[in-house]
């Protein structure tokens, strides 16, 4: 008979095991215990984490400028004679704004005026000896026309006399030839007469030409003569008065400025980053001191320059009372509507593309562990969220420098 004996078990090591765990936990406890930061409900400031549709704006600030604007340059060399208008005055386009003096012009213009004279009366002498010149051509051709017929009237006379057997053979044949011959020679004069119409019309359109240029110099120097009273040349203001009195000045010399009051555009400064977003004929809202304009973007420039690139915002509503040029103004500039976007209202602390390290609220809003969000941008008032939190979720706004450290939060509640 074989006796089988059953082999007692150790849980001695289950014990030990057992007993390592809970001093694990006991000790992760007291760790996370030592590492939660207590602060009260008053000290902290949260915001919740809200989703819906974004219209999504670029914010860039710029300034109004003249739609219509006019360099004033001096169309002849001369001297500052007079000044009569400063900037920020109000002018017409037939307001004089300065003289200029030129004695050397005004000679000018008055030699030009006399050889003009000159040339119109060569020209009308040289019609007249033209058209003499034709008469006595027609007087030729008229001897000529004449002989002709007499030829033709002997030739009549000597066939008829012929026929009654008075005229001999001989005196026809002469008569023939006769008017053979003056018909060649009216047929010659009269193709000569043709040509010299049109040497005589060449002739004419040379001096007429010699006489329109002339003309073209006086009213040349007619209109600097004019320009020397220096016009705004539009309605609007006078925005900058580059010279002054005595200054003597060569031609195409910049002596200012004007620009329109009532037709202005904007310029706004766009962040680079946000300028590829941005599309023709976007709608704008601008605002000045005293009021809110609309417009749209009428043309993105190419260049950069200092991160910003230049908008210009077509003005489609009526201007507010302190609307001028050189007026500062921001805008509004609409990129695209964001569909189910996660977003904050905008606090302090905040900063638009940027990730910072944020305590995170539990269920029990009691407990909060650390995240790290990512911002995205910030649209009337609201900062749109890219990551580290969900929709509904609540988190602390603001991080005081002591609270880095910490990991996770308990908010007490106060009183």
């Amino acid at each position: 008979m074989k006796i089988e004996l059953t082999r007692k078990k150790n849980h001695k090591h289950w014990y030990a095991m057992g007993t390592l765990v809970v001093a694990a936990l006991i000790a992760t406890f007291l760790l996370n215990a030592e590492d939660a930061l207590v602060v009260s409900s008053g000290e902290v400031d949260v915001l919740k984490v809200e989703q819906g549709n974004i219209d999504l704006f670029s914010h860039a600030f710029g300034e109004l400028f003249s739609e219509q604007e006019r360099l004033l340059t001096s169309q002849a060399s001369g001297k500052v004679a007079e000044i009569y208008l400063r900037p920020g005055a109000s002018v017409e386009p037939s307001t004089v704004i300065l003289s200029l003096a030129n004695p050397e012009l005004n000679r000018a213009y008055q030699s030009a005026v006399g050889d003009y004279n000159s040339q119109k009366v060569q020209l009308e002498s040289f019609e007249l000896e033209q058209q003499n010149e034709r008469l006595d051509y027609q007087s030729r051709m008229a001897d000529i026309e004449a002989a002709l017929e007499r030829g033709q009237l002997e030739l009549s006379v000597n066939k008829q006399l012929s026929e009654r057997g008075v005229s001999a053979k001989l005196e026809i044949q002469r008569a023939e030839l006769t008017v053979k011959q003056e018909a060649k020679k009216l047929e010659f004069e009269r193709q000569k007469y043709q040509h010299f119409l049109k040497v005589q019309a060449f002739q004419l359109k040379q001096r007429q030409i010699e006489l329109e240029q002339l003309n073209q110099q006086v009213a040349l120097l007619s209109n600097q003569l004019d320009d020397m009273q220096v016009k705004a040349g539009i309605y609007g203001t006078l925005q900058s008065l580059e010279v002054g009195i005595g200054e003597t000045l060569p031609q195409g010399t910049v002596l200012g400025r004007v620009g329109s009051v009532d037709k202005l555009l904007a310029r706004l400064r766009v962040p680079q980053h946000q300028a590829d977003q941005i599309t023709l004929g976007a709608p704008v809202e601008l605002t000045t001191r005293k009021g809110q304009i609309s417009g749209e973007v009428n043309l993105i420039e190419s260049v950069v320059s200092n991160g910003v690139v230049i908008a210009e915002i077509k003005l489609t509503s009526e201007l507010p009372s302190d609307a001028r040029p050189l007026a500062p103004v921001t805008g509004q500039i609409f990129i695209k509507t964001q569909i189910n976007a996660l977003y904050v209202t905008q606090n302090a602390g905040l900063r638009p593309m940027s990730q910072l390290d944020r305590f995170v609220l539990e269920t029990d809003k009691i407990h909060a562990v650390k995240r790290r969000i990512q911002l995205g941008g910030l649209t009337e008032g609201k900062l749109i969220i890219q990551s580290g939190v969900d929709v509904d979720e609540h988190f602390i706004s603001q991080m005081q420098d002591e609270w880095s450290v910490h990991d996770l939060m308990t908010i007490r509640e106060e009183g």
